[in-house]
């Protein structure tokens, strides 16, 4: 079948939209009509300069919604129409990964799809990270799907199988911030908003939003910040601002930039003895990070995490559940809806500052 996608061919290189052919799904394969798509600054990195890949061309975008079109042989628990968010971490449900309460990374991560469904002209072309939701139709492995509730309306929490799972999964499983608590999140974007939902999940009565955009706080107060400092005024007094807020330090604090001078701050705005920070900002090129040893022999912890330490397809859907009962706002989270042809201007607007969230509506 065909299917029009949006097609990197290089670094520094506007995405073309072209008819490519896909082929139907094989054994354990999902086939996917996309409903809606999110634009993430992890899919720019690979067009803008600031991270390496070898894999061109290539179909970006790894968050989205659909519904179930026709199932290769094998698959079970999906059938046709279901409705559908796939995600880039898959859950075999067997491996050692799977079975442990303490990791989402299942090893199938680790072992990539081994053929690509899509092609151009007769040459293969690659798919983010074996996603490529920038395209109307794809392909997924089943263990890389995760089944969703009907009711939940696919334009709107397509961008929960990155931002929300990530930004929610970062603050309620890896550092399972409690009620009381003071937390600070540094970056407002998709993930720091969901980070911030989070928190007023999870019942922290401080937030603090750290971000150089003014634009961004009101969404970030309606997510539920309590405090907001613009990082562009403050300059090196972030971390003064934010441990004299806190009494001290906060509790928790999460990077949601990628930058590892942002991350040395949010390392040092934490209390001594428990303060925590969890790494979520993808760091563009090879950085090497320079932490004050002295910061982390003091208590302080540092973690990372990945789609937030969720198991994309047993536990993830409840997050779906939540926007349903009207727990989350990921309407919020959503500036700029856009067609597939005005992709650039997506990634325009998201690398301005001016947008959140944009979607494609196919």
């Amino acid at each position: 079948m065909k299917t029009r996608a949006a097609l990197a061919t290089g670094q520094l290189q506007p995405l073309s939209v072209e008819t490519l052919e896909l082929d139907g799904p094989r054994e354990g394969e999902v086939l996917i009509e996309l409903k809606a798509a999110g634009l993430c600054h992890t899919d720019r990195m690979l067009i803008d300069g600031s991270r390496d890949w070898a894999e061109y061309p290539i179909v970006l975008g790894h968050e989205g919604a659909g519904v179930v079109r026709e199932l290769g042989r094998g698959v079970v628990g999906l059938q046709p129409d279901d409705h559908v968010i796939p995600v880039a971490i898959p859950e075999c449900g067997n491996c050692p990964a799977c079975r442990s309460p303490k990791t989402n990374l299942c090893v199938e991560y680790f072992n990539p799809m081994p053929r690509r469904p899509l092609s151009l002209r007769g040459g293969p072309v690659a798919a983010f990270r074996d996603l490529g939701t920038f395209s109307q139709f794809m392909i997924a492995r089943d263990i890389q799907v995760a089944k969703i509730r009907r009711d939940a309306p696919l334009d709107l929490v397509c961008c929960m199988g990155c931002a929300g799972i990530t930004g929610l999964g970062a603050v309620l499983h890896t550092a399972r911030v409690e009620a009381g608590t003071s937390v600070a999140v540094f970056g407002l974007g998709g993930i720091g908003l969901n980070v911030v939902e989070g928190a007023r999940i999870a019942g922290a009565t401080t937030i603090i939003g750290i971000d150089t955009n003014p634009l961004k706080a009101g969404p970030a107060r309606v997510a539920g910040m309590t405090h907001f400092v613009n990082a562009a005024e403050a300059g090196q007094d972030v971390v003064g601002l934010i441990r004299d807020t806190t009494g001290g330090g906060a509790d928790y604090s999460f990077e949601c930039v990628g930058a590892p001078s942002v991350l040395r701050q949010a390392i040092e705005c934490t209390r001594t003895g428990w303060g925590t920070t969890v790494m979520i900002g993808v760091m563009p090129g090879s950085n090497d990070l320079q932490i004050r040893p002295r910061a982390l022999q003091e208590g302080r912890r540092l973690t990372g995490s990945f789609l937030g330490n969720v198991k994309t397809r047993s536990q993830f859907p409840a997050f779906i559940d939540w926007y349903v009962e009207g727990k989350l706002t990921p309407d919020n989270l959503i500036s700029h809806r856009i067609s597939l042809e005005e992709i650039n201007k997506g990634f325009d607007l998201l690398k301005s500052g001016h947008a959140r969230r944009v979607v494609i509506d196919f």
